[in-house]
């Protein structure tokens, strides 16, 4: 599906799992490689930049937004970026880019903008606003790390492991899919430069400070998820530790009691009390001062 956005003399075509006839348009009205136009058919493994004669093609991964979608894989955008036009391609509804459209068609209507004079300022907007996506995505991630603590030391720390480990992969799929993206940006500013003017190189600076925001913010969950990660453990052991503990001393203190109950069981010859009418109550109450005098003394030495 094709959606063309017009603004003065540029204009973004935004396209959703293009087919070959939709990219056959394109080549004949962008003069698009045919190359390039045979990979727009379908995903790419890994970002790319290449510098044509009238156009950049650039492709991203960017981590899915696992809250809206449900989807925990890396969604790929790829961009065309030509003086007077940009064209992205992508293969899933893209929520940036989606609310970015809304933007940009109320401004472009009213006028109200100043984008600049060629299709980079264009894509400046553009990835400015997909990266604040990824920030705004971090700060949930952060929001339930919160969550997580408050609820680790409130004692619910066998609760918190699997949600936990949701959070570590939410953070491993940020990290799969901006992982190459500081290089690519890089590639990017030197062919912008020479495609645009040396004044452009700024501007893709500022996308690379853009994204190293990203990564920053990245790298402070993913050090707050560990500590949280070696505490929660840490308690899950030391309760484990003294539920053993408990456990061992239990069966200790019962074992003297067990040893004369299994003595007088045994009703050997000459075995005393063994014709007593008040056997039984003998030996239970000297099985229960057993294992209260062997309770006590576990709780005088405070191993219980």
């Amino acid at each position: 599906m094709i959606t063309r956005y017009p603004y003065r003399e540029l204009v973004w075509i935004d396209i959703e799992k293009p087919t070959h006839e939709e990219v056959r348009a394109l080549m004949d009205e962008f003069d698009i490689h045919p190359m390039v136009a045979d990979e727009l058919l379908g995903p790419s493994v890994r970002p790319k930049v290449d510098r044509h004669e009238n156009f950049i093609y650039l492709v991203l991964h960017f981590p899915a937004i696992r809250h809206s979608h449900g989807s925990s894989q890396a969604q790929e955008i790829d961009f065309i970026i030509g003086k007077k036009f940009l064209i992205t391609v992508r293969y899933d509804a893209v929520d940036p880019l989606h609310k970015f459209s809304k933007v940009f068609e109320v401004n472009s209507i009213l006028d109200r903008s100043n984008i600049g004079e060629h299709a980079g300022f264009l894509f400046f907007y553009m990835i400015r606003k997909i990266y604040a996506s990824c920030i705004h995505e971090l700060e949930i991630i952060r929001d339930q790390l919160g969550d997580a603590e408050e609820q680790i030391f409130a004692g619910r720390e066998r609760d918190m492991v699997e949600q936990l480990s949701v959070i570590n992969r939410d953070l491993l799929t940020f990290h799969r899919a901006l992982r190459q993206h500081e290089a690519t940006l890089n590639s990017l500013a030197r062919a912008s430069e020479e495609f645009f003017g040396n004044e452009f190189r700024h501007w893709i600076e500022n996308v690379v400070g853009e994204y190293l925001k990203v990564e920053e913010m990245f790298e402070d969950q993913k050090e707050v998820l560990a500590n949280l990660r070696e505490t929660n453990n840490s308690l899950l052991s030391t309760k484990t530790n003294d539920v053993m503990k408990v456990l061992t001393a239990t069966t200790f203190s019962i074992l003297p009691a067990s040893l004369l109950g299994q003595i007088f069981s045994t009703r050997a010859g000459g075995m005393p009390l063994i014709d007593s009418p008040y056997a039984f109550w003998i030996i239970l109450t000297g099985m229960i001062i057993l294992a209260g005098s062997t309770y006590f003394y576990f709780k005088r030495k405070r191993w219980l």
